[in-house]
């Protein structure tokens, strides 16, 4: 399945690029994340709880950073599995300033497994664009918090 889009962040470039690096931020805003734990540079193991229509499932997988170029790009590898199947995807993230924010552009191909491929593609389909604007949503609240109160907060 291949996923992609646009979206604003209300933040300069350098600052959401840093947002986007940060695991503390990153588990906040992924639906279902429950934690990202560091074991390499630029590498973390996962944890989430995925629902899907009546499907719902603990994950544990890895989430790797590669090709890193600050504030501009990167690309992102995230896999995971557990008892209702697997998820697997990989991901460009471009950033370029809008305004006095940043749009993020995003394009990847995610595959899926397992009872959870069972339910259909359009309820997949529906479900990746819901999680995605749930996650920007999120990350843009974070980012509209000034640097203070957002340490404050965690």
């Amino acid at each position: 399945m291949k996923v992609s889009g646009a979206y604003p962040v209300p933040a300069p470039q350098e600052r959401a690029y840093a947002l986007l690096q940060d695991p503390a931020i990153l588990t906040k805003c992924m639906p279902g994340c429950e934690g990202l734990d560091r074991v390499a540079e630029n590498e973390y193991t996962m944890r989430m709880k995925m629902v899907l229509a009546s499907i719902s499932g603990q994950f544990a997988g890895k989430v790797k950073i590669t090709e890193a170029n600050p504030p501009t790009s990167f690309r992102l590898l995230v896999e995971g599995s557990g008892k209702i199947g697997f998820m697997k995807g990989e991901g460009l993230l471009t950033l370029s300033p809008a305004g006095a924010g940043t749009s993020v552009q995003f394009e990847g191909d995610v595959q899926v497994g397992g009872t959870i491929a069972a339910v259909g593609q359009r309820l997949l389909d529906g479900t990746a664009r819901m999680l995605i604007k749930k996650f920007f949503d999120k990350l843009a609240v974070e980012a509209a918090l000034p640097e203070e109160k957002r340490l404050a907060a965690d």
